[in-house]
């Protein structure tokens, strides 16, 4: 076995923590404090080939694989949570059911600038009925004799409103029995009549990403807006957070490898009792322990990215990857934070920002416990 990254890796890794540091660390806090999405980043970020690293160079895309989406996430992390959920969100959840599902007039016609940057698309799965049960969709499409019409709300979908929003991916109901919904994807272009998104404000964490509540009121799509076939909706969506969950645990690890580097500075700069506080075993454990398991939580995410790139059943990796590294960043923040003591709960403190920014990973793309129950069920329980 080779553990070694590839040259394409480490420039990748080099010019994404290079760009992040000296771009986004600068006016990340003041993006955070205001709300405020950056469509001046999100333009950049496109620019450095951050969008559709996955997709092939036909499509707009860099034609690169999932270890190199995982470790360009994971380095916008190690800085900001909100530009990490942005490329992620705009990979995984806006590029990836269009490349994977999509037919070739869709690909063509919507990929490239969603691979530049100039525009994100949205994943509209989550309602205020239907969370972890992703098949509870109230939304509903009926057919009509010139196509579909769409009627239902979506909550908490991330690069859904902001200027350079184009569409949505919905999951709505198009049939089925009671009980067993059949589930249908379609392509929801902004400015749609009858479809609106509006901006979610009051967030703990992501504060510099857009986040979104969407009502569909009589909206008329064509036959072509379907994505992929009739009916093959649950099975798009449970395996778009398949790859989701990648881009979430290389979300948490970054987020515990920026709070972990900044603890251990801390924890030598700051001096009591006439020694750097590094110096006694009560903040050099937790050191020791932040360092030894993110070295483990990198190494298992990286397999799991590598069975993905190598077309190998991936799923329940995918789920302990994402369950381990998402508890791991509220343990390596929290940790952080004691270690930092009273400087540690100020806004000017990058790991305040660090540990609300975590919060929600042991939530998006499925809970903790869902990532649990997909495990067990791994193991023929």
């Amino acid at each position: 076995m080779d553990f070694d990254l590839g040259a394409d890796h480490l420039l990748l890794r080099d010019t994404v923590r290079s760009f992040a540091e000296a771009e986004i660390a600068p006016v990340a806090p003041g993006l955070d404090e205001r709300e405020e999405f950056s469509t001046d980043l999100t333009a950049r970020m496109g620019e450095l080939g951050m969008f559709g690293i996955v997709v092939p160079e036909e499509y707009g895309g860099q034609g690169m694989d999932y270890l190199a989406y995982v470790i360009a996430t994971e380095e916008l992390a190690r800085v900001d949570g909100s530009q990490a959920a942005t490329v992620t969100a705009g990979n995984s959840l806006g590029i990836g059911p269009i490349y994977y599902y999509g037919t070739e007039e869709q690909r063509h016609r919507l990929l490239p600038e969603l691979c530049r940057g100039e525009g994100l698309w949205a994943f509209g799965l989550t309602e205020p009925g239907a969370g972890s049960d992703s098949r509870a969709s109230a939304t509903k499409a009926a057919a009509t004799d010139t196509g579909w019409v769409l009627d239902g709300s979506k909550i908490f979908i991330t690069n859904a409103s902001s200027p350079i929003s184009r569409g949505v991916t919905v999951q709505a109901v198009t049939g089925g029995a009671e009980g067993r919904p059949e589930l249908t994807c379609f392509l929801v272009e902004s400015g749609t009549a009858g479809y609106s998104a509006t901006t979610m404000h009051g967030k703990l964490m992501w504060r510099g990403s857009d986040t979104a509540e969407l009502s569909f009121t009589g909206v008329a799509v064509g036959p072509e807006a379907i994505l992929g076939e009739l009916g093959s909706g649950s099975r798009q969506m449970l395996e778009t957070l398949d790859n989701g969950r990648l881009g979430i645990a290389a979300m948490g690890l970054g987020a515990a490898q920026g709070a972990y580097e900044a603890a251990l500075a801390y924890a030598k700069e700051r001096s009591q009792f006439g020694k750097p506080i590094g110096s006694f075993q009560g903040v050099a454990f937790p050191l020791a322990d932040m360092a030894m398991k993110i070295d483990h939580a990198r190494t298992y995410l990286y397999r799991a990215a590598w069975l993905k790139d190598q077309g190998r059943p991936f799923r329940t990796e995918a789920a302990m990857a994402k369950l381990y590294c998402t508890e791991l960043a509220s343990e390596a923040t929290d940790a952080a934070i004691q270690i930092h003591g009273g400087y540690g709960l100020m806004k000017d403190s990058a790991v305040e920002r660090f540990y609300r920014d975590q919060r929600i990973l042991r939530i998006g793309e499925g809970t903790s416990e869902i990532q649990r129950i997909v495990i067990s069920r791994s193991l023929g329980l």
